[in-house]
């Protein structure tokens, strides 16, 4: 089975009121997840995961600390069933705006973090969901909460 290593985040930034907003992609499937990217040679797991976010969505990046790896299988038609590792972490946005390359996603888009929970529960990819939960904790943030403001 083929292996194949990649690393990503969950991205953040503040607001001028000081509100959090997370960034979530739209993949060239349609469902809501996370920037990521295969490593190259001779990066670091952190290296690979601010290039992927630049790359994939035109922001400049700072790893603030790792929130877990995940590990899953799919298969490739071109090598055959591969085994997927993902290295995430909780990233804060520090420059840029927001493009998407298109030949790897759909859209790119800033939400709150009530919005950003309901699509990944809607139309996200389940290994998702504890690396968001890891995130929405060091931020302080409660996904289960309605909002009241």
């Amino acid at each position: 089975m083929a292996k194949e290593v990649s690393a990503g985040g969950v991205v953040y930034r503040r607001t001028k009121d000081n509100r959090i907003e997370l960034m979530i992609i739209e993949d060239r499937y349609l469902k809501a997840s996370l920037p990521k990217g295969k490593r190259e040679k001779g990066e670091t797991m952190e290296e690979t995961a601010l290039r992927e976010i630049r790359e994939e969505t035109g922001i400049e990046g700072k790893v603030v600390q790792p929130l877990e790896t995940i590990y899953y299988n799919y298969y490739n038609p071109k090598v055959g069933a591969v085994k997927k590792e993902v290295h995430y972490y909780l990233v804060e946005a520090m420059a840029g705006t927001l493009v998407p390359q298109l030949e790897e996603i759909h859209t790119v888009a800033w939400m709150s973090p009530e919005a950003a929970w309901e699509k990944q529960a809607k139309n996200g990819y389940q290994n998702n969901i504890s690396v968001l939960s890891k995130a929405y904790e060091l931020l302080g943030l409660d996904h289960r909460k309605e909002k009241t403001s």
